[in-house]
């Protein structure tokens, strides 16, 4: 029987993107890994955001920004204020448990800490963005970052603090797949997986935002992340989006939400 497919239309054209289809990684026994790159004109070095798409660790693409935020023009606002930005791709949960997908997220970093010179970019300015189950891996690649794999400073959109949520001792929930079993039996590997109790005192400044009335991932877990860098001495700014579900959606300036986040990244980066 033919599995139903759901037909996604195809993506609009970036005008920003100069080198599409970037070969990072080809994990054994798994597809080959790309992200595309938007450099600003000019000669640089310029500071590069890594965007890691979201898609609950099952679904998703480099190509794709949550419909509620396409329209806002997140591409084209980082790069006319001075930002490189790499779509960066990784395995998906049904493809291999983590921490595979952090492993592809920081080959993403590798690759483009190496090849710094040639593409304009700054190796000592990286950060990491992501939205919801990307911003998880945003965050664990900046905390575990050091050496060539440095991250200085990391966006979070509403992604989740920690992975010990309700429901996934259903060994068919998204996060029983991403940890390979069932909450019951992962319990430790989920904290040692977790944002929140992954932070440490060398950690980079980190920006949350996230919307008042998200009901996948509640508000309180950027809640739960600001006060507990704060209390390591850390910056931690949180920005509430008031009346957003998740994706921002229902609130009424997304676009000043991505000029938020430029202006958190020119205070901790320029």
């Amino acid at each position: 029987m033919m599995a139903y497919v759901e037909y996604v239309p195809p993506p609009l054209p970036r005008p920003t993107l100069s080198y599409a289809n970037c070969y990072v990684s080809e994990p054994a026994g798994y597809r080959p890994l790309h992200l595309d790159l938007h450099v600003p004109p000019g000669d640089g070095p310029f500071p590069v955001v890594l965007w890691i798409h979201g898609g609950g660790w099952m679904s998703g693409s480099r190509v794709m920004l949550p419909e509620s935020v396409a329209p806002f023009g997140f591409h084209e606002r980082m790069v006319g204020r001075g930002y490189a930005v790499a779509d960066v791709d990784y395995r998906l949960a049904v493809e291999a448990s983590y921490p595979s997908q952090l492993v592809d997220v920081q080959s993403a970093i590798r690759w483009l800490r190496h090849f710094s010179g040639p593409l304009r970019l700054d190796p000592a300015r990286f950060a990491t963005l992501g939205e919801s189950a990307g911003s998880h891996l945003a965050m664990m690649a900046a905390l575990a970052g050091e050496g060539e794999l440095a991250i200085q400073a990391m966006v979070n959109w509403y992604g989740p603090a920690h992975l010990l949520l309700p429901g996934t001792d259903d060994p068919g929930s998204n996060i029983a797949i991403l940890l390979g079993g069932p909450l019951s039996s992962r319990s430790e590997f989920a904290r040692w997986a977790s944002p929140l109790y992954n932070l440490h005192e060398l950690a980079p400044p980190l920006l949350s935002v996230h919307g008042t009335d998200d009901e996948t991932v509640p508000f309180e877990h950027a809640v739960l992340l600001t006060e507990a860098m704060r209390e390591l001495g850390l910056r931690a700014d949180l920005i509430a989006a008031q009346d957003a579900g998740h994706c921002f959606t229902g609130h009424q300036d997304i676009g000043g939400l991505i000029e938020s986040c430029i202006d958190f990244l020119d205070d901790v980066l320029k």
